[in-house]
């Protein structure tokens, strides 16, 4: 198949474009959707500290690519990547070491935080203890409050993200699904500032899984290819799936959803507020109750771990 560009070889298909394009004007194509996601989501950036999400997977490891040769020579820029230990147990310490191995050859200051010296526990200990849901859901939590706390620290007007098309698309399914209008709305992108929270944004929010993917191995981004073995568990896989059908039915679903997201924005903004953000009284990080999400998993975990404590050790003879 010939590029729809030139007459070099197509390098990938893409269904909901109606398109075929070669190496080089898809990978143009790529920088082309991230460089108008940041001028929509971010207009007018006047300065100051970017703090990029680096887990050491492909989506994380394109954003900050992209995110340093879009602001890399601006005055006034500083961006840091941050990397949360959740402690999982042949895992995590690969993607850190591709994360250290990218941020040296980006010159990017680069923090790691443990989530067990961060306030809570490793994942592989909770999930050791709460048979109850999947450990995503905590592990998810602990690593976004983190991801928050390293951003504000650092002075960070910006939190980017790795999430891709599918991810975005993914999260408006399961909030339409659950009826949950209040986190359709406060998912990323953000618009608005909120007391203690960083604006998180997403600049591959156009561009879908499958292309982040191409795009690191054509540019040669190093990036772990490992999978989380909670990840099985996740309550967002039939999500996925689902997605994945409806795009191969009806391509272009994927941005329908985000377009529909965009529609409800105005009117849900209209809505009364349902609680105002307040700080957890145990953490002092932002909740939308009395106490933070974080801070409830923490005291399930600790509760499990004083009910179930571990087995003595064998005695040496």
């Amino acid at each position: 198949m010939q590029c729809d560009a030139c007459p070099e070889p197509a390098a990938i298909d893409m269904p909901y474009r109606g398109a075929h394009l070669c190496t080089s004007h898809f990978t143009r194509s790529v920088w082309d959707r991230v460089r108008r996601e940041w001028r929509r989501q971010v207009p007018a950036f006047p300065g100051g500290t970017i703090a990029v999400a680096l887990s050491g997977g492909k989506d994380s490891a394109v954003a900050l690519t992209l995110t340093q040769r879009y602001f890399g020579r601006r005055a006034g820029v500083r961006i840091v990547a941050v990397s949360v230990d959740e402690g999982i147990e042949g895992y995590r310490a690969a993607t850190l070491a591709t994360a250290q191995e990218l941020t040296r050859q980006l010159g990017v200051e680069h923090r790691i935080v443990r989530t067990d010296t961060d306030g809570g526990m490793t994942t592989d200990a909770a999930a050791s203890r709460l048979s109850t849901g999947a450990p995503c859901s905590f592990c998810g939590v602990w690593r976004r409050q983190s991801l928050n706390r390293v951003a504000r620290d650092v002075g960070a007007e910006l939190l980017v993200l790795g999430f891709n098309l599918d991810d975005l698309a993914q999260t408006v399914l399961m909030n339409l699904a659950r009826a949950d209008v209040d986190r359709l709305q406060r998912m990323a992108p953000h618009r608005e500032k909120q007391p203690g929270l960083v604006p998180r944004v997403a600049p591959l929010a156009m561009v879908p899984e499958r292309e982040v993917y191409l795009f690191a191995r054509l540019e040669g981004i190093p990036f772990d290819h490992g999978e989380c073995p909670h990840a099985g568990r996740a309550a967002r896989n039939i999500y996925r799936e689902t997605i994945w059908r409806l795009e191969a039915a009806v391509p272009g679903t994927r941005q329908a959803l985000l377009r529909t997201r965009e529609t409800l924005l105005p009117l849900l903004a209209a809505r009364p507020p349902t609680s105002a953000p307040q700080a957890c009284r145990v953490c002092g990080e932002p909740a939308s109750g009395a106490v933070c999400r974080a801070c409830t998993f923490r005291e399930l975990a600790r509760t499990a771990f004083l009910t179930h404590p571990e087995p003595p050790l064998p005695e040496v003879v």
